[in-house]
C-alpha cells in the first residue's frame, strides 16, 4: 500500500508565500507523475500543477508565474512553492501521485493515490 502525507498548509496574508510538501511512503516500486489539486468550498476539485518523473511540468493558468512545482525522486516527494498568494487561492490542497506498489505475488500495476488534503487560507 502507498500513502501520501501532505504538510505545509496554513493561514497567510495576500501576497504572502507558502510551501507545501507531499511524501509518498510504503512498498513502492516507482512513482510516476505527481502533483497538486485544490478544492474550494462549493467548487469542483481542479488541477493546480503536475510534474512527471523526468521533470516536465504543467500548471493551471490561474497559478502560472506564481506557483512552482518540483520533486525529489530519491525521496518520492513533491513540493509546491506558492508565491503572491491571493484570496482566491484559498482551498484544500490535495497531493496526487501515480505509483506502482510492490505487492508480493502480484504483477506490477500503476494506481492513483491521494493525500488527505491540507488547508490553505489566504486572508488579511
Amino acid at each position: 500500500q502507498v500513502q501520501l502525507e501532505e504538510s505545509g498548509g496554513g493561514l497567510v496574508q495576500p501576497g504572502g508565500s507558502l510551501r507545501l510538501s507531499c511524501a509518498a511512503s510504503g512498498e513502492i516500486f516507482s512513482v510516476t507523475t505527481m502533483g497538486w489539486y485544490r478544492q474550494a468550498p462549493g467548487k469542483q476539485r481542479e488541477v493546480v500543477a503536475l510534474i512527471t518523473r523526468g521533470g516536465s511540468t504543467n500548471y493551471a493558468d490561474s497559478v502560472k508565474g506564481r506557483f512552482t512545482v518540483s520533486r525529489d525522486n530519491a525521496r518520492n516527494t513533491v513540493y509546491l512553492q506558492m508565491n503572491s498568494l491571493k484570496p482566491e487561492d484559498t482551498a484544500v490542497y490535495f497531493c496526487n501521485a501515480g505509483a506502482i506498489p510492490m505487492v508480493p505475488g502480484s504483477p506490477l500495476h500503476e494506481y492513483a493515490y491521494w493525500g488527505r488534503g491540507t488547508q490553505v487560507t489566504v486572508s488579511s
